[in-house]
């Protein structure tokens, strides 16, 4: 199986360079190009790992259509208009996106596709489900020609690879991964050092030892690249994820295979890894690459606000007593506090100048 193959590869690199920070072990377990976690496997849906909001309710792509199309408006109706998605899953979001665009056929005859997709499993359903709209893949958002810009990013932060620092009595030090007696892949820690310290947040380098501390520089570095070029070009992010805001210590990698919670090292490439997403974090790269940043807000607040209600409503209209059912339980998966409504957070991240976007009250956590 590919999976224990890997992890022999990861053990033996391990021997011959020493621990691997835990960001080098999770691109690899991630994105191996032969037995990596999104290279080998379609993880969406009862039948992969999780379910995403997508999946759940097309409501929620067809509110970010209509989202989209009012900030189009917003920054002067440019033709044409490049529509970036980060991670696109199964093509499902842009799909109901693309629909619910449909109904400004200005906007949508403006937009021209990119998805930002690494696994080949899932750009081969992204292509097959979004055909009509003749996508363009790219790797990263620097593949994007200059232009207007409108870009999408649902659960996509969370996997980008983290790292983590553990305070201990004098300095910080990072946990890595490395091997134990028996030669099985265990969380170590590297050794103490003032400059470790300077990776953790200002705010938080005082905590108590023992406090563990993660960070993701790749977030930040994609977040600064796409606030400069709203600097440059009108346009607009929105990044849909769970999270938390302000910065806050504690570890949150996590696993999950089959729907359940795994060991993060075990089989790598069998389990999706993901950590929360440090919305003030966020925040902070976008303001000071140039960018003007509203929220985060929960994600059941934001939804509310661009009428979820209402469009379950129109939904629901003459369909039967099943449908009206699932399509009401799936919005509510999406809403309510007790599910995704909280814990999901959307910010978003907009050229200089630009009103708050449909959804978002006022300006965000370190733009006000």
């Amino acid at each position: 199986m590919a999976a224990p193959e890997l992890s022999d590869r990861i053990g033996r690199r391990i021997r011959a360079e020493g621990p691997l920070s835990l960001a080098a072990y999770m691109a690899t377990a991630l994105h191996d190009p032969e037995a990596g976690y999104y290279a080998t496997r379609a993880p969406l849906g009862r039948a992969g790992d999780f379910t995403t909001a997508p999946e759940i309710s097309q409501i929620f792509g067809e509110l970010i259509g209509l989202c989209f199309a009012d900030l189009w408006q917003r920054i002067g109706r440019p033709d044409p208009v490049n529509l970036v998605e980060l991670g696109p899953g199964r093509g499902t979001l842009m799909a109901d996106l693309l629909r619910a665009a449909a109904s400004v056929p200005d906007f949508r005859g403006a937009l021209r596709l990119h998805l930002v997709e690494a696994s080949p499993v899932l750009r081969a359903e992204q292509q097959r489900r979004l055909s009509d709209a003749a996508p363009r893949f790219v790797g990263d958002l620097g593949e994007v020609p200059d232009g207007p810009l409108l870009l999408v990013a649902n659960e996509f932060l969370d996997a980008l690879p983290i790292r983590q620092f553990v305070r201990g009595a004098a300095h910080w030090a990072e946990r890595l991964v490395g091997l134990d007696g028996d030669g099985r892949l265990a969380f170590v820690l590297g050794p103490g050092s003032p400059p470790a310290g300077l990776l953790v947040p200002q705010p938080l380098r005082d905590s108590p030892s023992g406090t563990v501390v993660e960070i993701c520089p790749a977030a930040s570095a994609l977040v600064d690249s796409l606030a400069k070029r709203l600097t440059e070009a009108p346009g607009a992010a929105l990044m849909v994820d769970y999270g938390y805001v302000p910065s806050a210590p504690g570890p949150t990698l996590a696993a999950i295979r089959a729907h359940h919670p795994a060991d993060p090292l075990d089989r790598p490439g069998s389990a999706d890894l993901s950590a929360h997403v440090d919305f003030q974090a966020v925040a902070e790269a976008a303001c000071a690459a140039g960018a003007q940043v509203y929220g985060p807000v929960p994600q059941g607040q934001f939804l509310a606000a661009l009428g979820a209600e209402t469009r379950l409503a129109m939904l629901s209209r003459g369909a039967d007593t099943e449908r009206r059912q699932a399509l009401a339980a799936g919005l509510g998966r999406l809403i309510e506090p007790g599910q995704m409504g909280t814990l999901f957070k959307a910010i978003a991240i907009l050229s200089p100048g630009l009103p708050a976007p449909a959804g978002f009250a006022g300006p965000g956590v370190d733009n006000g």
